[in-house]
């Protein structure tokens, strides 16, 4: 519910991204009667994926499908949903800001939640950007069940080193890690035991490319021309954080095996004063169940926030006016009597 004191354009919340993450804080400060506006640019991480997993209750929805369910609940409760991108928000020396619109608009919110999740960087491979999402995948808990027993080739890479190969073992007993140039030498014999224990074999070489036959993956080829039959290929993208926003204005962030994200607290509140980031853009390891999470407790806590912040300015104002302590208390009486 907007408030007397708010013009048009101004909120108690923006929320910049409307993924999972922003839209369950938004759900939540709608509920609570918070006048918020949900700025998304439709431009999903996994846009690519024909289903998500991991939802209890939605496991396999088609995420678009996730989506417009979610938008529809949330506009439900009075939330404003736009199709654009925030290209600033700036302190206005109140403690909120101001935040600029890529289609020209200019709001006011006296919170923020930054939702911008983050960017997978594929490994620049001939077929792996055009297969992506479909038998090119990443993640066992994502994808793991649906290609389960396929002949699965892994790509080895320096930052997740075999561990994709060894969770990918558990879900077919047809498992090849390709080393794509790595020196067999430089795995430890730790990491060959385990590849042993998984029956994960190892292919050495330089991968040249996929073979995609008729709309299919068939196979990945060395660059010495020699195709090994596989029906699946798992990669280890480079996640990086869409955060901009964030570090504009002047988030701390902390190193992560992905690199660098937003630093937060357990509520998702960044180093800026009203700013919260969730969900991805918060980290790298958040699937669509703990990135609704995250909106979930920053919707409660930012709820709150503003909760109180009006109650102090009440406070102050009926303390500066002609109320007294006395007074307040026979205010209260006649309230509960029903005067």
């Amino acid at each position: 519910m907007r408030n007397q004191e708010q013009s048009e354009n101004a909120y108690d919340v923006v929320v910049v991204g409307g993924g999972a993450a922003g839209l369950a804080a938004a759900l939540i400060l709608g509920r609570s009667r918070r006048s918020v506006l949900v700025v998304d640019a439709g431009e999903p991480r996994n846009a690519p994926a024909a289903h998500m997993h991991g939802y209890p209750s939605r496991d396999g929805m088609a995420p678009a499908a996730f989506l417009a369910e979610v938008r529809r609940e949330v506009a439900a409760y009075g939330v404003e949903l736009v199709r654009d991108k925030v290209t600033a928000a700036e302190p206005d020396g109140s403690g909120a800001f101001d935040v600029a619109l890529a289609g020209g608009g200019r709001v006011h919110a006296r919170r923020l939640v930054v939702a911008t999740g983050l960017v997978d960087e594929l490994p620049d491979l001939p077929g792996v950007a055009e297969r992506w999402g479909n038998d090119v995948i990443h993640c066992p808990y994502c994808h793991g069940w649906e290609v389960r027993d396929q002949a699965i080739g892994v790509l080895y890479a320096k930052a997740s080193g075999i561990h994709q190969a060894l969770l990918f073992g558990q879900l077919s007993d047809d498992v090849t890690l390709f080393l794509d140039g790595a020196d067999e030498d430089g795995l430890p014999d730790s990491d060959w035991q385990l590849l042993a224990a998984a029956g994960v074999s190892v292919v050495s070489g330089k991968v040249d490319g996929l073979v995609v036959t008729d709309d299919a993956l068939t196979g990945v080829r060395l660059a010495g021309g020699r195709v090994f039959p596989r029906s699946v290929f798992v990669v280890a993208p480079r996640m990086v954080a869409q955060d901009t926003l964030l570090t504009a204005l002047g988030a701390r962030t902390k190193e992560t095996p992905a690199g660098p994200f937003a630093e937060v607290d357990p509520t998702g509140l960044t180093s800026v004063p009203g700013v919260w980031a969730v969900g991805n853009a918060a980290g790298p390891a958040e699937q669509v169940v703990n990135a609704a999470s995250a909106g979930y407790r920053a919707g409660v806590t930012i709820n709150v926030d503003l909760l109180h912040a009006d109650l102090d300015r009440a406070t102050e104002r009926r303390r500066s006016g002609v109320f007294s302590p006395e007074g307040e208390r026979a205010v209260a009486r006649a309230r509960a009597a029903g005067v």
